[in-house]
Formats: structure tokens, sequence, C-alpha cells
């Protein structure tokens, strides 16, 4: 009796492996439902932030020189900040130093060059 249910294990075994060896598509047919699933629940939310983002960017037009004078503001801020602390026993890092001056410069691009710093950001250089 326990020769008989250890064979029956055995033989469903091997044909369980016979099927698996049969279905190679099994797999690829897992991922591409899988990947298909993963568009399905997040293109719907990519479409409505495009569409956010195209509106957006109509009223960030508008909003272009109090962004900009906000930005310069908080340059200043972070300019006194940065090189006044005097009286602060604490020392400035070079990390800091870099990251302000890398801020300053973007700041400075942006509001020299908006149509170069657009099409860099969109990948391809207006003539």
């Amino acid at each position: 009796m326990a020769g008989t249910q250890s064979d029956e294990a055995e033989m469903t075994n091997a044909r369980q492996a016979q099927e698996e060896k049969n279905k190679p598509w099994a797999a690829a047919l897992a991922g591409i439902l899988t990947a298909v699933g993963s568009l399905i629940c997040c293109l719907p939310l990519a479409l409505l932030a495009a569409f956010g983002v195209a509106g957006a960017s109509a009223i960030f037009a508008v909003l272009r020189p109090w962004l900009l004078a906000l930005s310069a503001a908080l340059l200043i801020i972070g300019l006194v900040q940065l090189y006044r602390g005097g009286k602060s026993c604490r020392r400035r890092s070079i990390a800091s130093v870099v990251v302000f001056w890398i801020a300053v410069a973007i700041f400075l691009a942006t509001l020299f060059f908006p149509q170069q710093i657009a099409g860099l950001l969109t990948g391809h250089l207006g003539s």
C-alpha cells in the first residue's frame, strides 16, 4: 500500500515534469501578460499626467517672472547662510558650496537662455 502511493506520487511528478517541458512558452506568456497588466494599471495615469503637465505649463508661463524672483530670493538667502557663518563654529563643506554654485548656474542659464534650456530638456535644440 505504501509502495503504491509512492509509485503514484512518482508518476504524478514525472507527468508534471513532462508537461512543464512541453510548455516552454508559458514563461514568455506570463512575462507578456505581466507587462500588459502593468501598462493597463499605469497608462491612464500617465495620460492624465501628460495632460496635466501641458495645462501646468500654460500656468507656469504666466508665473515665470514670479518664480524667477522667488528663486533669486532663495538663492540670496542660501548665499547669506553659506558665507555669513562667521559666528558659527561649523565649517562649510565643499559639497554644499558646489551644490549652491550649480544651482546658481542653473538659475542664470534659465534666466538668460530659456529657449535653449527648454530645447535641452525636450531632447533637441532648435536653430
